[in-house]
């Protein structure tokens, strides 16, 4: 047998790995939906902190879900920008204007401290929060008008220190934003629920950072995550790192997927890729495990299409489209269509062998170099 064809039968046999994981996955998920959910008793007041920049096509009716929350206590909204003709003012006015109860603050800061422009952004809108809940979160989220009681529930426990939210992704553009929401539905959100349930994960995602003033003023500040490129993930490893635990509530909120063109999908891949290699480089490199179709077809290949190969590349696709199917009943949505699954599966495989290689992202424009230590520096 040639090196090639061991090559083949090798890689055939990880696409069955993976199609086990697929199906692991999706246990998971509706094992993560079916979790008991914490009720609040106490409602804080909190401030909701949005940093903003440019006004996407969502951005006003993503905005919206959350002057529109359900919270039996004060609520104040603070929006962030870097510049006051950053077109996201004129959407932050129109809800003003739609809302006049709701109390809010829109902070212009033009100064710019380190290299991570969320962050930034938020150190220069936390002196205007009068909360001492803080509830961060990116701005082309979407959540239900129960999120906040949802999050206070969360937060109550004492060994709790900060919460955080899964997402899913969905297209509000066109096919580039279409392969975004996909890699978010079938390979980043099972990622992080079997990650989750083994216990061989500790995320914390940007779709919602909630915690209390003491709490960040005890892990240093927003001050000591400006210079990182995995903010939220530095943020979780912090506050676990300071005695308390990140807790997730069996719900997930929504990300609107916007990319227009390819190429700004593809820099959006690379930087999520390489992020996550950053936070975790074993875990990274060994995550190839979850993508069975490439693997199978890799196998198939170099061995040939034989019975073997091609049933194993069956079964691959079949697992696949049953996480596939589970994540779409579980967490709603508009579900992608079945018939373009393997072919995101094979790009989302490029950009992974890809995102192995070089240390640079782009990011609102700028061209930045990532440490192995995760710090961003200009290029």
């Amino acid at each position: 047998m040639s090196l090639f064809s061991i090559l083949g039968w090798i890689f055939a046999l990880l696409g069955l790995f993976g199609s086990g994981y697929a199906l692991l996955a999706a246990w998971f998920a509706g094992r993560f939906v079916r979790a008991e959910r914490e009720t609040a008793e106490v409602f804080p007041p909190l401030t909701l902190l949005k940093p903003l920049h440019g006004a996407a096509a969502t951005l006003e009716a993503d905005l919206e879900s959350f002057f529109r929350q359900d919270y039996p206590a004060p609520v104040q909204l603070v929006f962030g920008v870097h510049d006051k003709t950053d077109a996201a003012v004129a959407v932050v006015e129109r809800l003003r204007a739609r809302y006049p109860g709701v109390q809010t603050v829109l902070a212009v800061e033009e100064r710019r401290r380190g290299s991570n422009p969320k962050i930034s952004n938020l150190i220069g809108m936390q002196a205007a929060a009068q909360h001492d809940v803080l509830v961060v979160s990116d701005c082309d989220i979407r959540v239900e008008p129960d999120y906040l009681r949802k999050i206070a529930a969360a937060l109550a426990p004492a060994q709790v220190g900060a919460v955080s939210c899964l997402y899913t992704g969905w297209a509000a553009a066109g096919f580039a934003s279409q392969l975004e929401a996909m890699g978010i539905n079938y390979q980043f959100l099972p990622n992080v629920l079997v990650g989750l349930g083994l216990k061989l994960a500790a995320p914390c995602l940007g779709s919602t950072i909630a915690l209390k003033k003491p709490v960040l003023e005890k892990i240093g500040g927003l001050a000591a995550f400006a210079g990182q490129l995995a903010d939220d993930h530095e943020i979780g490893r912090a506050v676990r790192a300071a005695g308390r635990r990140v807790a997730f509530p069996s719900f997930a909120v929504r990300h609107a997927c916007d990319e227009t063109h390819l190429a700004g999908w593809l820099h959006h891949e690379l930087r999520w890729m390489r992020t996550i290699r950053t936070c975790d480089p074993a875990g990274h490199v060994g995550s190839f495990i979850t993508q069975p179709i490439p693997l199978a077809l890799v196998g198939a290949f170099c061995a040939g299409f034989t019975l073997f190969t091609v049933a194993v590349l069956a079964a691959a696709v079949a697992a696949r489209m049953v996480l596939k199917t589970r994540i779409d009943a579980l967490f709603g949505g508009e579900p992608a269509p079945l018939w373009l699954l393997p072919l995101r599966d094979v790009l989302s495989f490029a950009v992974f062998l890809t995102s192995l290689f070089g240390g640079s992202v782009v990011w609102q424009n700028q061209h930045l170099r990532v440490r192995q230590d995760g710090a961003l520096f200009k290029r």
